[in-house]
Formats: C-alpha cells, sequence, structure tokens
C-alpha cells in the first residue's frame, strides 16, 4: 500500500532542520524501496516549512512505524506528521491504480 506523509515544521526550527538533514537523507536512502518520493514544502522563497513523503509499506501501522524512525522526527523538527493512505491514480514514476 501507499501512504502519503504530510509533515509540517515546528516555527523556528530551520536551524534544527538543516542541523539534522544530512541523518534524515541517509534514513531515506537505506529505505529507497520504501520511499517512492519525497520532498520538503518551501515557503514563496524557498526556506523548507515540512515534508511530503510517498511510502509503501504493508499497513498504516508499519508506515507509522517508518516515520517514527525519522531524524527529523526524533529531533523534534516537525509540529505535526499526518500518515494517510493514498492511492496514486495519475502521474509518473508511481504504479498506476484502478481510479475509484
Amino acid at each position: 500500500m501507499l501512504f502519503a506523509v504530510v509533515a509540517i515544521d515546528r516555527p523556528g526550527r530551520l536551524d534544527l532542520r538543516l542541523k539534522t538533514r544530512a541523518k534524515h537523507l541517509a534514513y531515506l536512502a537505506k529505505r529507497r524501496k520504501m520511499v517512492r518520493a519525497a520532498g520538503a514544502f518551501t515557503s514563496e522563497d524557498g526556506t523548507p516549512v515540512g515534508s511530503l513523503l510517498i511510502i509503501e509499506a504493508k499497513n498504516l501501522a508499519a508506515a507509522e512505524k517508518q516515520m517514527e524512525g525519522d531524524p527529523y522526527v526524533k529531533a523534534g523538527v516537525f509540529e505535526s506528521v499526518t500518515v494517510r493512505p493514498w492511492k496514486h491514480t495519475v502521474g509518473t514514476g508511481l504504479p498506476e491504480t484502478t481510479p475509484a
């Protein structure tokens, strides 16, 4: 199953995000098969303010467990993290699913 993870940064945590970024990217790289897409939400000036990940996991509990180990989560970068089942319908790079 695919899951969309929407994580919003805590205000004032840009320095912590930047300090933790290398560990976060290494964590995702070790899970390359699970992470289908990932990137930062930004403000209009390009400053990171959150993250969006599309991950593949057996179920919601497994997806949430993967996020618990993320260095950004452990460091307290995020104010909120929401993990929801997601059905890919249109676009490239991810498996197509039948539209509902």
